[in-house]
């Protein structure tokens, strides 16, 4: 807490107004997440295209994961469920798993997951776009029917958002790729053995402070 000791009167009214400022903005800012996070359950209750996704994830052989931007944050938090439970899931990051190395040896079996949100980053489709004309197959998170891969996905969830981009929402973001992970780790044969396994492991090695 601040030492207001010595601030002149102008000085604490305006500090004052800044926090009254800061917390309207708050309470503005869960209201409109709270009705985007409403609107996103809606919307994924009746769309069948997280189960299609999933399914398509879950049958390939490996799976690869891209991203760019803000985008790239969500991309790696999908990576990380997905290889939880299911093998040879490979987050492109440009450093270890590079573009061209994916390009230059795709197969039939290989499923490529983009994210691309608004505003869309030109590396995404640079490299999605290849990936598909070689044999992949891509599929797309994305946040709206005119986003630049859906032409050539051949899935793609877009989230109903009723006018407002997920790209500024976070938490309707995160939902669908907890979601589309959760799906594809229920159906995929051997991934609670898996999980477990995964488990027994960071145990042994004492990976988490908690234990747990």
């Amino acid at each position: 807490m601040g030492d207001s000791r010595g601030s002149s009167p102008y000085e604490l009214d305006e500090a004052r107004a800044h926090r009254r400022s800061a917390s309207v903005l708050k309470q503005q800012l869960i209201e409109q997440e709270r009705q985007q996070f409403e609107r996103t359950l809606a919307w994924a209750k009746d769309d069948v295209s997280l189960e299609r996704v999933a399914a398509l994830i879950v049958s390939s052989r490996r799976r690869f994961v891209l991203g760019a931007a803000k985008s790239f944050t969500f991309a790696s938090l999908l990576a990380a469920d997905l290889s939880s439970s299911l093998a040879n899931v490979n987050l492109i990051d440009g450093t270890i798993v590079r573009p061209l190395d994916v390009l230059s040896d795709v197969r039939d079996s290989d499923v490529m997951i983009a994210i691309s949100l608004a505003r869309y980053r030109k590396y995404t489709v640079d490299f999605a776009v290849p990936f598909a004309e070689a044999g992949g197959t891509l599929v797309l998170i994305t946040d709206s029917p005119d986003a630049p891969l859906v032409s050539c996905a051949s899935e793609s969830i877009i989230v109903d958002t009723a006018g407002a981009s997920p790209a500024s929402s976070p938490v309707a973001v995160a939902f669908v790729i907890h979601a589309l992970a959760a799906l594809a780790t229920a159906s995929a044969k051997g991934a609670g053995r898996r999980q477990r396994e995964r488990d027994r492991i960071a145990d042994s090695l004492g990976l988490y402070l908690d234990g747990s």
